[in-house]
């Protein structure tokens, strides 16, 4: 494994990304990542209204900076890996691809927001990032711990491919904590194609680097995609969901919501969503 592999944990201190936080360190450790707890600041709104002084918004930085630095300071006690972390005045949707970028990151964790008609509509921070990094992004609900992860739902479309070979990380730390996948399609057509081709789709998911993990594959005939996902999450007893986002142009993505958007708010378990390469 690379030593400059890193995961990003996103945190604005909050219990349900502080979880994620700690979600993400275990992570690190399983697959021999370093971890970077990030966190982007802003001022209170009655701060950014009086014109705040230059002395007033480095008092400010230092205070985040010291609860980052104290939390990263517990995580590598407890976990025994290399923990950094940055904190940034600005919006995250505009710091953290350039933040991905300097860090040879591949997975970003953030926390995972219940559900409401709102973050269903409007998405949230982590909706933001599945949609628009071209990288793995882990949503980690509040109560989610990565020890009882035992079981990985691989929700895919069959026609399409998918670059496994893209993922060792996810191969080294699923190993590691004796994990079995499912791989699970939801599709009018997969009967056909998997008669026509048995083992093909199989073989697009789980490559080299996959081999020493457990598998079964099952695949349903049905139109509602979303409802059978979460019967199969239930039927299964998964701990983690793993998904891939299609990507929409500008007309269809007025009237399409992202199955995966969707699933990432008020799932009790992990969602993985993987970057449509």
């Amino acid at each position: 494994m690379n030593s400059q592999f890193t995961i990003i944990a996103a945190t604005n201190f909050s219990e349900t990304s502080v979880n994620a936080v700690n979600y993400a360190a275990g992570l690190a450790k399983a697959s021999g990542a370093q971890l970077l707890i990030f966190h982007s600041f802003s001022l209170p709104l009655h701060s950014a209204n009086s014109h705040i002084t230059a002395d007033g918004l480095q008092l400010q930085l230092n205070k985040v900076n010291t609860r980052l630095a104290l939390l990263a300071a517990e995580l590598t006690q407890f976990y025994a890996i290399t923990i950094t972390y940055n904190c940034s005045y600005s919006f995250l949707e505009d710091y953290l691809p350039t933040l991905i970028t300097d860090t040879n990151t591949q997975l970003v964790v953030m926390g995972m927001a219940e559900r409401s008609f709102e973050q269903e509509l409007m998405g949230n921070a982590t909706t933001f990032a599945i949609k628009s990094l071209n990288l793995p992004v882990l949503a980690v609900p509040l109560h989610a711990r990565l020890h009882k992860a035992k079981k990985v739902l691989f929700a895919f479309d069959a026609k399409k491919k998918i670059a496994a070979g893209k993922l060792l990380w996810l191969g080294v730390a699923l190993k590691h904590i004796k994990a079995e996948i499912e791989l699970f399609s939801v599709d009018e057509t997969l009967k056909t194609l998997k008669e026509e081709n048995p083992g093909v789709l199989v073989k697009n998911i789980i490559d080299e680097e996959f081999q020493e993990i457990k598998y079964v594959y099952k695949s349903v005939r049905s139109n509602t995609v979303i409802a059978e996902i979460e019967k199969e999450i239930n039927l299964y007893n998964a701990d983690i969901l793993v998904m891939m986002p299609q990507r929409y142009g500008f007309w269809d993505s007025i009237v399409h919501r992202s199955k995966t958007r969707i699933m990432a708010s008020g799932l009790n378990i992990p969602l993985l969503s993987l970057p449509n390469y």
